[in-house]
């Protein structure tokens, strides 16, 4: 299969040479030859994702045509890296240049920790790119909470639009103090951001005390073990942003389960919360095109 004349080049190029972006998004089965690997450029680092096993001489090739290919664009790659997520510990290998682990990435002309080779996720997902800019141009003087904020992406981009406080909420306190991070490599004003380092379902009167809110955001994983159930979780949520937000408040509501669709996110609204109505929704950028669109990332932008 010939994965480079997939990749939409122009597209490609026309963005500043540092900045995040998914070169192929074969998960989408745009392209079925495809549909078990992804690329990413994080500048200066090409991660091409396995999500099934392939020749090691065709990876290979893979690699090196890549390298030519970006640095004929005048890209600079110094290390091309594979993630083997389906493999035990998603484990990454080196197939060209030197072993980057640490680097900071640059969307939207914001900062992000991205880490390799030690966690399936390195810092940031880039089908939310779309999210994060509209969170950007509507966050001035406003009150922003992040649920899931993981390393606190919509939270930067919030602070980038001049919220006058955002509160971030996540169990994980590693992912949590990458966010601080974030945070701090932007020059953000440090007293406007907190952060709960909480499971929600049990924090619901902390969150409360410090609203209300105008915008809230709900970035769920799809099924964290112990924690997170969607189809049982969700609901819960969205029955509490009467809560959170204030008269004519927005909630960013985001799904990315292959198997749950939009009317499952709709149907929710409409049961548990009746006073809200979907204004808009927030499609991926366009190189993460899915066959079927419900099987992608779901974002719904709702207001009370």
């Amino acid at each position: 299969m010939n994965i480079i004349e997939h990749i939409n080049w122009k597209a490609v190029s026309s963005f500043p040479k540092t900045e995040l972006q998914r070169l192929l998004h074969g998960r989408g089965g745009v392209f079925p030859e495809c549909k078990d690997i992804n690329i990413d450029w994080l500048s200066p680092v090409i991660l091409i994702i396995l999500y099934k096993e392939v020749e090691p001489r065709w990876l290979a090739q893979l690699s090196e045509t890549l390298e030519q290919k970006m640095r004929s664009l005048d890209f600079v790659v110094s290390s091309i890296q594979v993630q083997y997520r389906c493999r035990d510990f998603a484990p990454t290998e080196v197939l060209f240049g030197e072993p980057v682990t640490d680097l900071v990435g640059y969307e939207n002309t914001l900062k992000y920790h991205i880490n390799l080779g030690s966690k399936q996720n390195y810092g940031l997902f880039l089908d939310m790119k779309n999210g994060r800019k509209w969170v950007q141009a509507n966050s001035q003087n406003k009150r922003v909470l992040n649920l899931f904020s993981y390393t606190c992406g919509f939270s930067n981009a919030a602070m980038a639009g001049n919220a006058s406080q955002v509160v971030n909420l996540d169990m994980s306190k590693a992912a949590l103090s990458v966010g601080r991070e974030n945070h701090r490599l932007n020059g953000h004003d440090l007293s406007k951001v907190k952060y709960l380092g909480h499971d929600l379902f049990k924090s619901w009167g902390k969150v409360k005390r410090l609203g209300p809110y105008d915008i809230v955001i709900a970035d769920p994983p799809s099924l964290q073990k112990g924690s997170v159930n969607i189809k049982r979780d969700y609901p819960k949520i969205i029955r509490r942003l009467p809560e959170l937000l204030n008269p004519g408040g927005q909630a960013l509501l985001c799904l990315n389960s292959p198997d749950l669709d939009f009317a499952f996110l709709e149907g929710i609204v409409k049961e548990e919360c009746s006073n809200a109505s979907v204004i808009a929704q927030i499609a991926p950028p366009d190189v993460f095109r899915n066959v079927e669109i419900d099987k992608g990332l779901k974002c719904l932008l709702i207001q009370l």
